[in-house]
């Protein structure tokens, strides 16, 4: 057999492997646990760290200052140093709109070692701990919008969880939209399968546009100061909260939604790139076998089914069409779930050499000492100040 069949075969080997043994990250059946109501509904937090949101709060923080609690909740949106005019503008939704008790506050220019969004959440914290005793947090960013029963069902499912969160469900409009937002998701369950996460296992993440949180299990992590410098904040969340005994669980959201747009591929990229290399640690270690994993397991299945077929290499062509099918198939909850056509399925593999891509400039701006932008903030190592 040609060294060509022996790479093909191990690519439809990693997709058996993918398909059964990955947790089933593929499935999208993963939704808020059996919920029962308390006795009597705890205080609850909500912490909205916002930089420079102006044009998205008018969709999103109605949504959260009308949410049909039957507790105590108060919402603490904390401005981190925006120049739009994003206090002003949440103010004047508060005021029009009603609702929630909203306070808004800026805690000025982050020290060094803290990344802004965390030095926010750590202001946001402790106002919230001055003002009510509240037994929950809420984290959940500035884009995000709720269903008016959100916050209920959440605290409802938290039971003897001290972690519930809840991936929202990002915008698909434009067409580069619909290429590579499902796959986004698709590739963080393939990193993180939500099954595993409420194991007993090491595996832990969230998503931090929607995170329910005891407080008592944020004081016992050591969280945010533990975690100050983390540029993939939800996920070094949720990975304190678990090493400190917490029970976590992640999983899709249906009534939780991103408004935020990223109307062109250039959005797109700067979101996926300006954290791409920091979830490989920095390391070109990493970074190599990255890109040799994502080749092998995304871009020899259809280079090996289209030219085994064009060159009359039977088993070439044959076991590259099976890996690219197996692929195809695994795709198509994701897709399902975000409402898209399902002929776009077949073309993940494009997809997967877009995010290679994306990976390789995120550690190339790395190197240029450009670090990972975002929001006018660059993140050029882990204790770098942003």
């Amino acid at each position: 057999m040609s060294v060509l069949t022996w790479i093909t075969g191990t690519s439809l080997l990693a997709w058996a492997w993918l398909l059964l043994c990955q947790g089933f990250f593929w499935r999208t059946d993963v939704r808020l646990p059996e919920r029962a109501e308390p006795q009597a509904w705890p205080a609850v937090a909500v912490v909205v760290p916002a930089r420079d949101e102006a044009e998205v709060l008018p969709v999103s923080l109605p949504s959260v200052l009308a949410q049909a609690y039957p507790g105590r909740a108060e919402v603490f949106l904390v401005d981190d140093g925006s120049t739009d005019g994003t206090g002003d503008v949440a103010r004047a939704l508060a005021a029009a709109h009603g609702g929630l008790p909203l306070t808004v506050t800026s805690p000025g220019a982050p020290p060094p070692g803290w990344t802004g969004k965390l030095w926010a959440v750590r202001h946001g914290i402790a106002l919230a701990g001055e003002r009510m005793n509240a037994e929950f947090l809420l984290l959940t960013d500035a884009d995000i919008a709720h269903g008016p029963e959100s916050l209920r069902e959440l605290v409802a499912a938290a039971g003897g969880l001290d972690l519930v969160s809840q991936m929202a469900r990002l915008r698909v409009v434009t067409g580069w939209e619909r290429l590579i937002v499902p796959a986004f998701v698709y590739f963080f369950a393939q990193l993180y399968p939500f099954r595993w996460i409420s194991g007993g296992g090491r595996t832990a993440a969230a998503a931090g546009g929607c995170v329910l949180v005891r407080r008592t299990a944020v004081e016992r992590a050591g969280v945010p100061e533990a975690i100050r410098h983390a540029v993939i904040d939800d996920v070094a969340l949720a990975r304190a909260v678990k090493s400190g005994g917490g029970r976590i669980w992640l999983g899709l959201a249906d009534r939780v939604d991103s408004v935020r747009p990223y109307p062109g591929l250039a959005e797109l990229w700067r979101m996926v790139s300006r954290s791409a290399y920091a979830q490989l640690r920095h390391n070109p270690l990493l970074l190599t076998a990255t890109v040799v994993g994502l080749g092998l397991v995304y871009l020899v299945p259809p280079v090996a089914a289209v030219g085994g077929a064009i060159a009359g290499a039977g088993w070439v062509c044959g076991l590259g069409a099976a890996a690219w099918a197996v692929m195809t198939g695994t795709y198509v909850p994701m897709l399902r779930y975000y409402g898209q056509p399902l002929w776009l399925a077949p073309l993940l593999p494009f997809t997967a050499a877009l995010y290679l891509l994306m990976t390789v400039d995120s550690a190339v701006q790395h190197y240029r000492g450009r670090g990972a932008a975002w929001k006018g903030r660059t993140y050029t190592r882990p204790d770098a100040s942003a």
